[in-house]
């Protein structure tokens, strides 16, 4: 196939040809007495939660402010409504951070931090593209934060919110809450009665998959990634597990989006590469440095591409705009060894 030509992600850039991602259609909405649930719940054997939010209050140490934390739970048609309002109480200047269900043998959540600061209409421009699915899929939570003033608005998986503010914004936040009817609780979810049911819950894929060309939650997290400009949170020259333990040398693997040289739009591709690494700064130079040598393959001690065919597929349509990296579910054996 034709060398492909690829863009990094040491800074933010945007995907030029932006792929449709398309909910399933004829999905059924779950509730719990009247109370509505995101669509990637297929069933919650739980009681009803009670609209409204619990306040927490954190002073501050080390030269940060006295903070409020806000856990707030509606039903899923006022999710948007309430964030929206919520979002206007932000700066010029703001960090996007997501939140997903990670496949990584020894993490549970894999977090994807800003790398510079946006512009708020940059970040509301991509939440406006991809709030529907943002809104409906449970693996996923995504927000915001500001430094000046600090503000943190935070949609978590199961779409309760969460806003962490100074002392200085409480009434601006809670004339917000007051428009919307909602007031201060003692719970929301009940603790009690929970553990009764095993499990309490079944989530459901909700992005239409059609063929193995379709979109999928994996180049969701690549669009948003490669829109917003994030990094996996992760410390670049090691490799711990949750527990902070180091696991040394594991599999690794990376996805790159890249558009051909020639610019023929059709031998666009995925390029897929299994890598041995210590790090995720080691897993990165092995593969930008088979990339940028257009398609040689890594050494065999390095690289397992799982198949026959060659490592590069030609398979995807747009441009290169980010290497995303991470474990995944095909590495969980390999760490166990």
């Amino acid at each position: 196939m034709a060398g492909v030509g690829v863009l990094w992600t040491g800074s933010r850039h945007r995907i030029r040809a932006m792929r449709n991602f398309r909910l399933k259609p004829g999905l059924k909405r779950a509730e719990l007495s009247g109370f509505k649930l995101p669509l990637g719940v297929d069933r919650l054997d739980v009681p009803a939660p009670v609209q409204g939010y619990t306040l927490e209050f954190t002073p501050g140490e080390d030269g940060t402010p006295d903070t409020y934390a806000y856990q707030l739970v509606v039903s899923h048609e006022r999710v948007q409504g309430v964030v929206r309002d919520l979002f206007r109480l932000l700066p010029s200047e703001v960090s996007p951070v997501v939140e997903i269900g990670s496949v990584d043998a020894y993490r549970s959540i894999d977090v994807y931090v800003s790398v510079e600061p946006l512009s708020i209409d940059d970040f509301l421009a991509v939440w406006d593209a991809f709030e529907p699915i943002l809104l409906e899929e449970v693996s996923i939570g995504a927000g915001v934060t500001s430094e000046e003033p600090y503000l943190e608005v935070f949609i978590d998986a199961w779409k309760s919110i969460t806003v962490h503010c100074p002392t200085e914004l409480r009434s601006e936040v809670e004339a917000i809450l007051d428009r919307h009817q909602l007031q201060q609780v003692e719970e929301t979810w009940p603790e009690v009665g929970i553990d009764e049911f095993d499990p309490p819950y079944r989530m459901r894929e909700i992005l239409l998959i059609e063929d193995e060309h379709s979109p999928d939650l994996d180049e969701f997290l690549l669009q948003l990634r490669s829109e917003w400009g994030l990094e996996l949170n992760v410390n670049r020259d090691s490799n711990l597990d949750d527990a902070g333990r180091e696991l040394g040398h594991t599999l690794w693997h990376a996805i790159a989006m890249a558009e051909p040289t020639d610019q023929d739009a059709a031998a666009g591709a995925y390029i897929t590469v299994w890598a041995t690494a210590s790090s995720l700064e080691e897993a990165e130079g092995m593969v930008e440095s088979v990339v940028e040598s257009n398609g040689s393959a890594l050494p065999p001690q390095h690289c397992w591409s799982g198949k026959a065919e060659p490592w590069c597929e030609p398979r995807f349509q747009s441009g290169v705009e980010s290497l995303c990296f991470s474990p995944t579910e095909a590495a969980k054996s390999s760490r166990r060894a």
